[in-house]
């Protein structure tokens, strides 16, 4: 079992910047491709950011492209997710997840953590 733990959500307003971390524990991680997932409120969990292992394979939803950033410190067993130019419509709660590859990470297939919230003010 792997355990994911989020933090680094807040209150911010428009314009902010936030790093969301994400550390990961128990069975290892290694190897394996890490993401992030967000939620809105009344809405379906959907896609926003991916990387491989090695860090070589980025992949990101339109809507955070050139805003959102994601990168990983294996040694540390950390993802984070640098995000600038924040928007209302990027409020939610923001999933961590791991899986066997990028594309098992988009689906969805994978490890969860519990969450960490982002509230982003006009």
């Amino acid at each position: 079992q792997v355990q994911l733990v989020e933090s680094g959500g807040g209150l911010v307003q428009t314009g902010a910047s936030l790093r969301l971390s994400c550390v990961a524990s128990g069975r290892t991680v290694d190897f394996s491709a890490m993401g992030w997932f967000r939620q809105a409120p009344g809405k379906e969990r959907e896609f926003v950011a991916a990387i491989s292992w090695t860090s070589v394979t980025e992949e990101y939803t339109d809507s955070v492209k050139g805003r959102f950033t994601i990168y990983r410190n294996n040694a540390e067993r950390t993802l984070y997710l640098r995000m600038d130019g924040l928007k209302p419509e990027d409020t939610g709660n923001y999933y961590c997840t791991s899986g066997r590859d990028i594309e098992a990470v988009q689906s969805g297939r994978g490890y969860w953590g519990q969450g960490t919230q982002v509230v982003v003010s006009s």
